[in-house]
Formats: C-alpha cells, structure tokens, sequence
C-alpha cells in the first residue's frame, strides 16, 4: 500500500480493518473500520498517531512509509494525540526501531506512556499554546481536548495547511470503500457513514457530550480547511459538515433529539409481544418515525445509536422474578451509562403472579430526566381494553415526539 497526500507535505498511513473481531472488545464492526495515522514532513519528520498490530495494520503503515522514502529511524516525533492502545499499540516497536525519536503528548498522556510502554526518556509533555516546528513551514499546535474521550486527549494543528488531527473526536466505524476522502464519496456511502458515525458517537462518546461541545469551541477560532481523525473519513470537502454532525449529536444529550421513537422489546410467551402490537399500531397512527428492536437478539450497539437519536423512547417486557426482563435491564444499563438523556418514555408488560418489574425500572432512571407516559402493565395475557389503551399510549407518546423539532437539519 502507498500514503495518500491529503495536503501539501502531510500524508495518510494507516489500515482500512476488516475482521470479526469486536471494537474495543464490545462493539461490533461488520462493515470494518480505519485506523488513520499522519505523516508530517518539513526539514524533520513527525508521525501524528500511529496504529496497532490488528489485522496487518502494523505492516501497512511499515510499506506506507517506504512508500515516502522513510524509514522508522528516520523519524523525529511521534505526537500521541490519544493513548488508547488502538492508536499506539505499536508504539514500543516503532520506538526501538528508531534512533532519535522523541514522543510528544498532553500532561496527562505522559504517565500513561510509561504505564502501557515503559518509557520515561524521550517523552515531552505539551498542551494548549505551545507548538511544535518542524521546519519547512510546517509549524503544529497543540489543543487540549480532555475526555474527547479520554482525559489525556489532544488535537494536533498544522498551521500551513489548515489541518486538524483530532484523533477519536469527529471519527466513525465503517472502513473505506476506495477513498478516503469526503468529496469523493457517493450520497449513499455518506449516509452509511453518517449511520456510523452516529453508532460510533453513541457507542464511545456519548457521555462526554460536554465536553465534545467544549472541544469544538476550543478550536472554533482556527481556520480549518481539512480535519483528519484517527477513525473514519478524511474531510477535505467540507469540514463543517462532521462537525455540526457531532454538535448535533453532543446535543442530543442536553435536551430532546430527533422526533424519532425507538421501541425495545423482549417477551418469555409473547403477551408483551401481543400488547407491542398496538403500541406499534398507535405510533403509526400519527406518522412518527419508528425503529424496533428486540433483546436480547439485537445487538446493544445499533440499540445505542436508535437511542441516541430519538425522542421517544418504548420499553416492552415482563416481570422476571419479581423485576426487570433480564436482557431488558442489560439494555437499560448500558442506555443509562452512556447518559442518553431527556427523553419522552412509556413503558408496559406483562406479569404472571406478581409485578416488579415497573419498581425496578422506576429506580434505575431516576436520573435521566426523562418524561414518562403513565405505564401500562397488565396480568396474564392482554384483554381487549388492554389493547386499546396500549394504542392510546402509543398514539399520545408519538403526539409528543412529533413536537420536537428536527435537529439533523443542521447537516445535510
């Protein structure tokens, strides 16, 4: 493979992934995903994030910098934007390989060096102001962008160019189909990208929502003209687009997102199934969007992204043992601790010889500012007057969603 120019002097290494292998041992990547690392040269030579020996993503990048002419020993600094180890898992390898490097990263990402590769010497701590030369024009300034997702997080500015190399911020799952490139992407692969870098967004930086918001006014006042991520698309054609994507999407945190519902269910004999239909039906009734979504058969990972860009949420289950469906409190568990907040909910279910489940359910979202439909649970199997009601609620929840207005208008 051969480094791609992305602007005068800076060049894409990196490896577009295909495995079955889960991201980060949780979430699933069917459509593959890029590991994206930087190459920099002026009168010397930076590499900005490097990547992990995960499906030939180690030999990539050697062949990627022969490509250049460059060898590791030829290299001056490795700048650390992110420690996570899908970043800087070769990181020992390519250190012992060269001869002078030296490793540059935040305040906070220095211990950690030391703590997943045992280096002390050569290591440089830099943060918001300070700057790097490399000669030739080629001058980097570095951003602190903490818990974007990680505390130690920074971005890297390549004043020249305008390019912005903001490791995990303004990245996505989903590996190249030919370019690497926005401006050469079909309208259709930029909706499957846009998909991803919700689920992306939803999956590893959803509860850092503020400070995503905080990252973006850190570097508002530069004049970017390519972003580059560690993760996803190289947005050369238009920057704004992603990030009023994850504007929007930090957003969604702060106050109701998209006039969407997103229903879950699970049913043991299918009398909460019976009662899903004419909640469904009642939804319908008023035209708002729907996506459904049963546990525990579908994957907590698109559950996630629906989630978090919905409105209205539906909870369908019955009482397990005195609480919660199991797979339904997995589900509810991870939605609380990504912090999907505010949103519009209604909850039913059936029970045998005893309820629990609603008290459960109850306790757990205590703290989600969420505004709840009254729930409907029902003994046994659903009567008829269970089933009109159930559609009553759907219908009055979808009332609600409808309401809200559209935010995804913000990007195309």
């Amino acid at each position: 493979m051969k480094a791609i120019e992305i602007a005068d002097g800076i060049h894409w290494i990196g490896a577009n992934i295909s495995t079955t292998d889960l991201f980060e041992g949780i979430w699933p990547i069917p459509q593959g995903v890029t590991i994206n690392s930087y190459v920099i040269k002026g009168d010397k030579i930076a590499i900005v994030d490097l990547v992990r020996d995960w499906a030939g993503a180690s030999t990539y990048l050697i062949d990627e910098l022969k490509s250049l002419g460059i060898s590791p020993k030829d290299v001056d600094y490795f700048v650390m934007n992110h420690l996570e180890p899908d970043h800087t898992g070769d990181l020992k390898a390519m250190f012992e390989l060269s001869e002078k490097v030296e490793i540059i990263t935040s305040k906070k990402g220095v211990p950690l060096v030391e703590a997943f590769y045992g280096f002390t010497e050569r290591v440089r701590a830099v943060g918001t102001g300070d700057t790097l030369d490399l000669g030739q024009g080629k001058i980097l300034h570095f951003y602190d962008i903490p818990n974007v997702h990680w505390p130690e997080t920074m971005a890297t500015f390549e004043e020249s160019t305008g390019t912005l190399l903001p490791c995990d911020a303004f990245g996505s799952f989903g590996a190249f189909k030919g370019s690497i490139f926005d401006d050469e992407v079909s309208d259709a692969d930029h909706k499957f990208y846009e998909r991803e870098s919700l689920r992306y967004y939803a999956n590893i930086v959803g509860p850092f929502s503020n400070f995503v918001l905080k990252a973006i006014e850190a570097v508002g006042t530069l004049d970017i003209k390519i972003i580059a991520p560690s993760h996803g698309l190289v947005w050369r054609g238009d920057p704004g687009r992603i990030v009023n994507r994850y504007k929007a999407y930090a957003n969604y945190m702060k106050d109701y997102a998209e006039p969407k519902i997103t229903v879950i269910w699970g049913s043991m004999y299918g009398n909460t199934e019976l009662m899903l239909r004419a909640v469904l039906q009642g939804i319908a009734s008023e035209g708002v969007l729907t996506e459904i979504f049963r546990v525990p058969q579908d994957n907590i990972s698109y559950i996630l992204a629906s989630v978090w860009e919905s409105a209205g949420l539906v909870f369908g289950m019955p009482t397990y043992e005195y609480k919660m469906y199991p797979p339904m409190r997995d589900a509810l568990t991870h939605i609380i601790h990504k912090k999907a907040m505010h949103k519009k909910v209604f909850r039913f279910g059936s029970y045998g010889w005893s309820g629990g489940a609603q008290k459960e359910f109850d306790g757990m979202i205590e703290k989600m500012k969420w505004d709840i439909v009254e729930p409907l649970e029902f003994q046994g199997g659903p009567t008829d007057a269970d089933l009109d009601l159930a559609f009553e609620r759907g219908a009055a929840l979808a009332r609600e969603v409808k309401q809200i207005p559209i935010k995804s208008k913000e990007f195309p």
